[in-house]
């Protein structure tokens, strides 16, 4: 069991549906569709409830995705559906797993992406459908390979325009469209 009432199985089909519906079905990130397709995502779900514990299995999966041929692995989700129901405190988390992405020597070879069931952007209004660029249906840490972000991000001609588009994407989808997708946290 992971998240009350929901079996590690449950929480990865709901995390494919956030991926396919609207990551990949909106286009947030153009460059996931491939490595989806691909099956070159790697899931990993804690279901603990301790901070350093998942800082020790970021670290050990940062150093599995390096390990691993690009073309198996691409990138990494570690899932963390019972952790830091508070997105603030997932804020503060997530600031520490950059130190230990620093700290590993790793920075420049990874990045690390971070996804919360109430993301929110600071200079956006509270219940402005931006934040749901970040929105997941779990906390998310998302592992990146820079060189396939630089790669993917040449080969898009407007990669500076993702963030915006995105954001008016949501903005035009609005609440009730975002719910029908079924695919993560309520607006």
């Amino acid at each position: 069991m992971t998240a009350p009432g929901l079996t590690t199985a449950q929480v990865l089909a709901q995390t494919r549906r956030w991926l396919e519906r609207a990551v990949i079905g909106l286009n947030l990130c153009p460059f996931a569709k491939s490595v989806y397709a691909k099956e070159q995502v790697h899931y990993v779900v804690y279901p603990g409830l301790d901070d350093a514990e998942l800082l020790d299995i970021l670290r050990q999966e940062m150093d599995a995705l390096t390990a691993c041929d690009p073309h198996v692995r691409e990138t990494t989700l570690v899932i963390a559906p019972l952790l830091c129901p508070d997105f603030w405190d997932f804020n503060g988390l997530t600031a520490r797993a950059q130190r230990v992405l620093r700290k590993s020597g790793l920075a420049g070879v990874l990045q690390i992406a971070s996804f919360h069931p109430a993301y929110e952007f600071a200079d956006d209004a509270p219940q402005d459908m931006a934040h749901y660029t970040n929105r997941a249906p779990y906390p998310i840490f998302h592992l990146l390979r820079e060189d396939a972000v630089a790669r993917a991000v040449a080969d898009f001609a407007q990669a500076q325009t993702i963030f915006e588009r995105n954001r008016a994407t949501l903005r035009a989808l609005g609440p009730a469209g975002w719910n029908a997708l079924e695919c993560g946290p309520l607006a």
